[in-house]
């Protein structure tokens, strides 16, 4: 992706349709506000103060309807580099963090491109073998060793998961890095996805190799801290080593930052972040779930909604960073790991808002 270019707003103009459609909205704003004071979940609210009111009125319909998800703890919505609103649910509130969950493979992502761009990785073509040279010493696998950082980084090592059924017996063995590289080979090298949070957690101990920096400290030292972005807590394995791709915790806010810097060509503030080049490969599509319709990238998902294409990273429980390019937007969703489970019942009601809701809201501010 690249940075966008910005597309100049058109006042609304004080015609008869125009006053009709503020009408229209008071009157339903309205009809929301009686029922969320009846006795339904009232989230807390922070919009900009330079919206026009048929924008809040949009805003408040979005954020009456986003309640009704049980699972939600936060929604917010930025347009253009102008955050429209953010909303807070089920005890969540601003500036806390929450658990990613998968959604932190998308930083790890991250961490892999700006290591290569600081010369820290050759490229994503190298072989696996030479962080791990104990491992295939004791245990010699000619296909095993010829795993690139790519096939990690596309989850296409054909080797067994770790995640599903054998997240349990991963998370509590002594030795993650052993267990993952200990899985059969299920499927071909460079072949289909095979999802799996072992593989992610290998780039993150071969970035701590890499670098001679945890991966929490060279995150903090390339990424977090030059975004003022603060880590509220990220799990590490019984070597020490910080996990990659899940549990990592951010505040809603900081992950905003994530998804518009890379609307902003890896841009923050006007300091560079992470190059161009990562960001367009990293969302290209190299493989798809075998349980999802989505195409999968650089660690980053990616799937239509309505007629826009949406780039997005995607955690348990309804953990989302989701950034849609055409409309130089970003929205995060959060949810409560309280109502969390297999099911992902959260799935369809938080693409459907999407659709249904806050993306119609982008396209009418842009066409207006």
């Amino acid at each position: 992706m690249v940075c966008l270019p910005k597309v100049q707003s058109r006042l609304l103009q004080n015609s008869k349709a125009t006053t009709d459609f503020v009408r229209s909205r008071i009157t339903i704003a309205f009809f929301s506000g009686l029922l969320l004071v009846a006795g339904m979940l009232v989230p807390r609210t922070m919009e900009s103060r330079s919206l026009t009111l048929a924008d809040s009125l949009s805003l408040s319909e979005i954020q009456h309807r986003a309640s009704s998800i049980n699972s939600l703890s936060s929604l917010l919505i930025q347009q253009k580099g102008q955050l429209l609103s953010a909303t807070y649910y089920n005890g969540l509130s601003q500036g806390e963090t929450t658990n990613l969950k998968s959604a932190s493979k998308s930083i790890i992502s991250l961490l892999a491109g700006i290591a290569i761009d600081k010369g820290y990785i050759e490229s994503l073509d190298q072989t696996i073998e030479p962080y791990f040279k104990n491992y295939f010493a004791a245990h010699p696998d000619s296909v095993k060793e010829s795993i690139t950082l790519k096939d990690l980084i596309t989850m296409r090592t054909g080797l067994e998961t770790t995640s599903f059924h054998n997240y349990g017996r991963w998370v509590t063995s002594d030795n993650w890095v052993r267990f993952a590289l200990d899985q059969p080979m299920e499927g071909r090298l460079g072949g289909d996805m095979a999802y799996s949070t072992g593989t992610s957690h290998l780039l993150s101990v071969i970035l701590t190799k890499a670098t001679g920096m945890s991966t929490k400290a060279f995150a903090e030292k390339y990424l977090f801290e030059p975004m003022d972005i603060e880590v509220g807590g990220w799990d590490r394995d019984p070597q020490g080593y910080y996990m990659g791709g899940n549990n990592l915790a951010l505040s809603p806010r900081d992950m905003l930052k994530i998804g518009q810097m890379i609307l902003d060509d890896g841009i923050y503030q006007g300091q560079r972040v992470i190059s161009s080049q990562w960001l367009q490969d990293s969302f290209r599509t190299y493989t798809r779930s075998n349980y999802n319709p989505y195409n999968y990238g650089y660690m980053w998902w990616k799937k239509p909604v309505g007629q826009y294409q949406v780039h997005f990273a995607w955690g348990y429980g309804g953990q989302y960073i989701f950034m849609i390019p055409a409309l130089d937007a970003v929205v995060v969703i959060t949810g409560s790991l309280r109502y969390a489970s297999q099911s992902r019942s959260y799935r369809d009601p938080v693409f459907s808002l999407l659709r249904e809701d806050i993306i119609p809201m982008l396209q009418e501010r842009l066409d207006n």
